[in-house]
């Protein structure tokens, strides 16, 4: 019999989902049958694979040693870049600035290089993460943007503050601005785009459509031109909604493609993507552990698109 204690970091989730975590050995269907035979127990009492755990419950498995193998602790982490630019830190959150050209998450082909590596590794050397010491979190990002842009992202220190940054993203509560270069001038100061948005897994793009279809999804853009200079535009961007490629897919569908963007426009040699997510607004009044944030934004210091503009303009 092996018995856990439920910590803050594994409350508020269904305890199947847990078990999944928790326990890599234990096969998805084993562990609804051993729930059904009351082998597996919350407070000594018969549970439900839905029920949502809470800070305290003492869970009891009754159940062989060898499907209750402990999630493997990997420290690979501590080989992932040092260096962390950071924008806003307390102890629920922090704010990275993510430089061009590296991943928020580990894909196929990198695993160690990306930022959340990097954030896991500041953490544990500051003390504030112990793989070891957890049954189903690991400090986690609540959003991401593409490699080839710059930028905030936001980190969740404990399972609450990710939840509740999860969800504030998705009812639209934290607004995410973005600055970016985009070619010819538009006939409107400000508008907000909307369209529909399919993928192309194989070929790793995005296409815009006018009008609906089978797995397209919903997309909004809103920008502001702040300037204009030698063919290009200034833009102020606010993602009103969070998809794959959907600001350089969108404006390059209405005719404005963002400079250095070589898989929706033009290289144009020497210039980069020039695209920042430079500034996030916590939009919401109220939200549980985070309400001292209500209201609060964070912009960064230096911007790499605004410097570029400044250079493209003399």
């Amino acid at each position: 019999m092996k018995k856990l204690t439920v910590s803050a970091n594994d409350a508020n989730q269904r305890l199947d989902k847990f078990l999944q975590k928790a326990f890599e050995s234990l096969p998805k269907s084993m562990m609804f049958k051993q729930i059904r035979k009351k082998n597996i127990k919350v407070n000594r009492k018969r549970c439900t694979p839905e029920q949502l755990l809470a800070e305290g419950d003492v869970i009891e498995l009754y159940l062989n040693d060898d499907l209750l193998v402990p999630r493997r602790v990997h420290y690979d982490f501590l080989s992932a870049p040092k260096e962390l630019s950071i924008v806003y830190e307390d102890e629920n959150i922090i704010l990275l600035n993510k430089p061009q050209g590296m991943l928020c998450h580990p894909d196929g082909k990198e695993y160690v290089n990306t930022l959340l590596s990097s954030l896991k590794r500041y953490l544990y050397e500051k003390g504030e993460y112990a793989p070891k010491d957890e049954n189903s979190f690991s400090p986690a990002l609540a959003n991401r943007i593409d490699r080839n842009t710059s930028g905030i992202v936001i980190g969740a220190k404990n399972a609450e503050a990710l939840r509740i940054l999860s969800a504030k993203i998705k009812c639209r509560e934290i607004e995410k601005y973005y600055l970016t270069i985009a070619e010819g001038a538009f006939d409107k100061s400000h508008d907000t785009l909307s369209a529909y948005l399919v993928k192309d897994e194989r070929r790793n793009t995005v296409k815009v459509l006018d009008t609906p279809v089978d797995g397209a999804k919903r997309i909004e853009t809103k920008y502001t031109v702040l300037d204009y200079a030698g063919g290009y535009s200034l833009l102020e961007i606010e993602l009103l909604t969070g998809r794959t490629h959907q600001i350089r897919a969108q404006l390059a569908a209405i005719g404005h493609p963002l400079l250095g963007d070589g898989k929706y426009g033009k290289t144009h040699g020497r210039y980069r993507q020039e695209l920042c997510s430079y500034k996030v607004k916590f939009a919401f009044k109220d939200a549980g552990a985070l309400s001292y944030l209500a209201g609060r934004e964070f912009a960064l210091d230096f911007c790499p698109v605004l410097s570029k503009f400044k250079e493209m303009k003399q």
